[in-house]
């Protein structure tokens, strides 16, 4: 398995960048983000993972490990191979797929090509369960649950009372997910009034 590659870039076409790695050229797919970083004859590192597919063996490549790291999880998806997953780390953007995932936001990761609607219910679906221990790790910083969906109704009622958002998503974090909507807006509002 080819991990890392360090060399100078020769060329680039389209996505796929050629890699001089000690006399040895190796053919690598980098997402669009990855382009501007990567002009011909620059030095480069790349974070690769190795694609086995029945058509034959392809390198894509990370200008960093968490970029990888999340394009690997991505993989885990059904429906998503290594083209899309490329395309959101490359047009979406790292930080900007995990916080969707994080937040329940299908919308932003349709703006990848090949993502609708559905693929990108399927990726939070999936991999929000993994999204609170993957943020701490590549960020070192702890990060608040998410409201869960069933607690939507409920900071929904807290904003239209007049509360800012953080605070009700906060309180509705609070509550007891097994009472009813009516008992947890009371306790949350108890909570706010404090």
């Amino acid at each position: 398995m080819i991990g890392r590659l360090v060399g100078s870039v020769v060329e680039v076409e389209g996505n796929l960048v050629l890699l001089d790695v000690q006399g040895v050229g190796y053919e690598v797919t980098v997402p669009d983000s990855c382009l501007p970083k990567l002009p011909p004859n620059s030095p480069a590192t790349l974070y690769t993972r190795q694609i086995f597919r029945e058509d034959g063996v392809s390198l894509c490549g990370f200008l960093e490990r968490k970029d990888r790291h999340v394009f690997d999880l991505l993989l885990d998806v059904k429906g998503c191979g290594p083209k899309v997953a490329q395309a959101l780390v490359g047009q979406v953007g790292t930080e900007e797929v995990l916080d969707a995932i994080f937040v329940n936001d299908p919308k932003t990761l349709a703006r990848a090509n090949g993502v609708g609607q559905r693929l990108a219910e399927r990726i939070i679906l999936e991999l929000k369960p993994k999204i609170d221990q993957l943020k701490v790790v590549l960020t070192g910083k702890i990060v608040q649950t998410p409201v869960i969906s069933a607690d939507t109704e409920l900071v929904e009622a807290l904003i239209a009372l007049g509360y800012r958002r953080p605070d009700a998503e906060s309180a509705a974090l609070k509550t007891s997910i097994t009472d009813n909507t009516e008992t947890r807006l009371k306790v949350a509002l108890k909570l706010l009034s404090r």
